[in-house]
């Protein structure tokens, strides 16, 4: 990407973040909302850092199809409610057990166990909350956002990263196929990202064509996410990264650098986003952004 690319990008993605956080503000409660200790626990791993990408992807997709961000701003909240209710859980001891996230403490290191797998529970909880309100205006509306609520509870449930998550736990320590390692890599992490792209090109009315587009765009440039995060668990550095590394090696988790090798995976995560960009050839400049995205995930390891 040069570097006239590289600023529109970095605009784009830094005024989108902003504006999801700002809704964000609006659609949680605040601290001192009773009981204070789960507001102030909820509050605290949504508001602690992290890309939005998912949000940001339903805008994006949103807007390719000819919507506008305030038209799916309570769909994109409501994913990175989900989101981080999910970061929240893979964190307790009984799943990754990992002391930083984001470059601060986890939320079961502040706030206990307990109220950490509450604030998960309210986060995903609320999520659907906020996308099944509608006021009088928006009836006419209703079956396409119940629609889209359906997308995102199966991606987020056990045919989607529940599912993925369940079979990558299960998987820790044992020798596994190809098969059992796509399928966790499809099902953990892309799944979400795809929903997040349709639920995007749905709300904003896109066509049957668009939407089948956008759908094929966001298997690919989820499993080379994916593919990107595995290496970067090896070769990444920490600070950056806000997290640990070398935990996937750690836990004997099964990815595709451990499968295939580094340079298979990096050449697979190249191909896909490659075969990802492709699929918005019909898409005018509006879809840039998506474009751009997808790049920018394989350029964080080139």
């Amino acid at each position: 990407m040069n570097s006239s690319g590289e600023y529109f990008l970095k605009t784009y993605l830094d005024e989108r973040k902003n504006y999801i956080n700002e809704a964000l503000e609006h659609y949680l409660p605040q601290a001192d909302t009773y009981p204070s200790v789960l507001s102030r626990a909820v509050r605290y791993s949504v508001f602690a850092g992290g890309k939005r990408l998912r949000p940001i992807l339903c805008i994006a997709a949103a807007e390719a199809v000819g919507g506008t961000k305030e038209k799916v701003c309570a769909v994109a909240c409501a994913l990175e409610m989900i989101h981080t209710y999910s970061l929240i859980h893979d964190d307790l001891p009984a799943m990754d057990d990992d002391e930083y996230r984001r470059g601060i403490l986890t939320n079961h290191k502040v706030f206990g166990e307990g109220i950490a797998i509450l604030a998960g529970d309210a986060l995903l909880t609320e999520a659907f909350s906020l996308m099944s309100e509608f006021n009088s205006k928006e009836k006419e509306s209703a079956v396409l956002r119940l629609g889209v609520i359906h997308e995102i509870a199966k991606a987020a449930g056990i045919y989607g990263m529940v599912g993925g998550q369940t079979v990558d736990l299960d998987s820790e320590g044992r020798e596994v196929d190809f098969e059992t390692l796509q399928y966790i890599h499809t099902h953990k992490t892309e799944a979400m990202i795809t929903a997040s792209l349709r639920a995007g090109a749905i709300t904003a009315e896109g066509s049957k064509l668009q939407i089948s587009e956008i759908t094929e765009y966001g298997k690919k440039i989820g499993l080379a996410f994916q593919i990107i995060d595995d290496i970067l668990d090896l070769e990444g550095n920490s600070k950056t990264l806000g997290k640990k590394t070398g935990c996937d090696g750690a836990r004997k988790k099964i990815t595709y650098p451990s499968h295939a090798g580094l340079e298979f995976s990096r050449t697979k995560a190249h191909e896909l986003v490659k075969s990802a960009r492709a699929d918005l050839a019909s898409f005018d400049n509006r879809a840039d952004p998506l474009r751009m995205i997808a790049s920018y995930i394989v350029e964080r390891v080139s």
